[in-house]
């Protein structure tokens, strides 16, 4: 057979073919389209307060990734948050970093809305158990024992 032979038989079914592979892509086009707007429950968010006005002299602080990073080159523009005031976070339970200039430790937003730390921090943090987590001491020395967390990331 030539082609010109097969024109008749190929030629209806042609369209045919092409509106099936427009279906199948539109169809899996949607299904995309459903699975990326699904609604998903995003964690809680929690007013938690991190209060470290008791540092003298006054200094800057951070949270990693929640907050502006204090390792600006000129901390005097930086939009970094001073110790010279409370601050409110929004923040979903999980694990944070609290950061000064000379004084670093993990905390925990609980699924409740409360801060959890390690008790060997009980010398310049309070607030476990409450929305609020203060921050007395610029440094901690001498520790004197082991930390209770893990210091690898």
């Amino acid at each position: 057979m030539t082609a010109s032979e097969y024109r008749p038989y190929l030629a209806p079914r042609i369209p045919r073919l092409i509106l099936g592979c427009a279906v199948a892509a539109w169809t899996a086009w949607m299904g995309s389209i459903a699975i990326a707007e699904s609604p998903e429950t995003p964690a809680p968010r929690h007013l938690i307060t991190i209060d470290a006005t008791s540092i003298v002299p006054q200094s800057w602080w951070q949270v990693p990734g929640i907050t502006p990073s204090i390792w600006t080159s000129d901390p005097e523009t930086s939009d970094a948050y001073r110790t010279t005031e409370p601050r409110v976070l929004q923040l979903q339970p999980g694990q944070y970093k609290f950061i000064s200039f000379t004084f670093d430790f993990p905390f925990e937003v609980t699924a409740d809305g409360t801060v959890a730390y390690a008790s060997s921090l009980n010398q310049c943090v309070e607030g476990r158990g409450t929305p609020t987590l203060f921050v007395r001491c610029k440094r901690t020395y001498p520790h004197g024992g082991q930390p209770e967390y893990s210091q690898n990331p």
